[in-house]
């Protein structure tokens, strides 16, 4: 139990989401006496498994596409031993509603085709002045103008002479996915931050960054692995614990206190909570006034994530899918089959993907089970005479934080004014934007913040 034969002072984790598990898992890595406070009972937080009794099926709360950049999270992985879990195909496919479809790769110099205007109404100059738009994009993400702050993604699209066929195919997509926001309200600066931090990653790996996906469900991938290095490794986990303050004492954390008013003493302390839950912990932090500013301006977005057990295949070609409908319109379907090779013995599962679901969270899941079978009949022709065997909608008002017009500053630093004090979680300063990758990034920063107080 090397957490326990290690260092003697006491090492609290607040939260058991992905950066929570990260930190938690790194602090026992180095040796430290780690507890692990999560309020719910089980851990993962806003990325996990759920058992749907009615096909006796494992679904996630929601898809989630990797990218190759994700080096923390890939980190993280190894430790916990699920890197293997994660696959990179060569391709995915853009669909239109008319039943068209355009491969959409990920690898090589085909992928700067699928950049470069992937439409397939585009014509050759078309293509031409997309190559020359995603050649400004880079620029300016590596350089950005002193007003990038000011735009929209969409605005900064249509300032580097974006072709719509091109936005259509791929870079409204892509924006969407990358800060779950649409782009007539999304922060071009966030955008190009993310653009930015890819096109480094890239070039220092000489390979371009590419899109994979999880072969199991996310509990295996994210959690499972963890809970058995906790238990290798001597960290407490105690579920159902509802953090409420954060202890400081002349200038020194002391403790944890909990809504039963125990204190659970501690040397050093992880925050790793989302922003719409910090609200309190950090009344002892002498800067928690904007803390709690920064978290309450940053807001949230909301994703629907919809389930559907179909009676037949929908003859996808990939993976995962992205439905093409118009500028802004854009939904992703991830084949469960293609994915993890799952038995097709009761249903076919499709897993649909609204991202920025200001409109369709507020509906029943009637309304949005019949809304996406709609959607799909649209683009599949099997799916026209499909019954749906069940449908699963997991509604996620509070996924991540917003990345609208005017948030792109706002994200506070890992490091707090007490050194034994560290904040964590994708909505504080990283390198991406909310993603797996943004979470785990900020644990490896804040334990390493830890370490570095230690003398390690």
């Amino acid at each position: 139990m090397a957490g326990q034969q290690g260092d003697p002072r006491k090492y609290v984790v607040i939260g058991g989401g992905l950066a929570g598990l990260a930190s938690a898992v790194w602090l026992a890595e180095a040796g430290k006496q780690v507890t692990l406070l999560e309020r719910r009972g089980r851990l993962g937080g806003r990325t996990h498994a759920m058992k749907v009794e009615a096909v006796d099926d494992l679904p996630d709360n929601g898809q989630h596409v990797i990218a190759s950049g994700y080096e923390h999270l890939f980190r993280y992985l190894r430790t916990i031993g699920t890197r293997e879990y994660v696959a990179f195909p060569n391709r995915g496919t853009l669909r239109w509603p008319d039943g068209r479809s355009v491969d959409m790769y990920t690898r090589g110099v085909r992928a700067l085709g699928t950049l470069f205007g992937g439409h397939p109404d585009a014509t050759p100059l078309e293509r031409a002045r997309a190559a020359v738009a995603t050649a400004r994009l880079g620029w300016q993400a590596l350089h950005q103008p002193v007003d990038l702050a000011d735009l929209t993604t969409a605005q900064w699209f249509d300032r580097v002479g974006m072709p719509a066929k091109a936005r259509e195919a791929i870079w409204d997509w892509l924006a969407l996915g990358i800060a779950a926001e649409p782009v007539h309200q999304e922060s071009a600066a966030v955008f190009a931050r993310v653009l930015a931090t890819g096109i480094r990653h890239g070039i220092a790996h000489r390979q371009a960054v590419t899109i994979g996906y999880p072969t199991t469900d996310l509990d295996t991938l994210y959690v499972t692995g963890a809970e058995k290095y906790f238990r290798e490794h001597g960290v407490e986990v105690r579920h159902r614990a509802v953090a409420r303050r954060i202890v400081i004492e002349n200038g020194e954390v002391t403790g944890v206190t909990l809504a039963d008013s125990s204190t659970v003493p501690a040397d050093a302390v992880v925050c790793a909570v989302p922003n719409g839950n910090i609200g309190g912990l950090l009344d002892d932090l002498p800067e928690h006034a904007d803390i709690y500013a920064r978290a309450d301006k940053l807001g949230y977005t909301p994703i629907v994530s919809t389930n559907l057990y179909l009676d037949r295949p929908l003859g996808t070609r990939s993976e995962f899918e992205a439905l093409i409908g118009g500028t802004g319109v854009i939904d992703e379907v991830f084949d469960r089959q293609l994915m993890t090779g799952r038995s097709t013995e009761q249903a076919w599962l499709y897993c649909l993907t609204t991202s920025g679901a200001y409109e369709q969270i507020h509906k029943t899941n009637e309304e949005i089970v019949a809304e996406q079978m709609e959607l799909l009949r649209r683009y599949y022709p099997a799916a026209r005479q499909a019954k749906v065997v069940h449908g699963h909608v997991v509604r996620m008002p509070k996924a991540t934080f917003s990345q609208v017009l005017g948030t792109h500053d706002l994200r506070p630093a890992q490091r707090t004014s007490v050194p034994g004090l560290v904040l964590a979680g994708d909505w504080t300063a990283t390198d991406w934007s909310a993603t797996m990758e943004s979470a785990v990034q900020s644990a490896a920063v804040a334990v390493d913040l830890l370490l570095a107080r230690d003398g390690r």
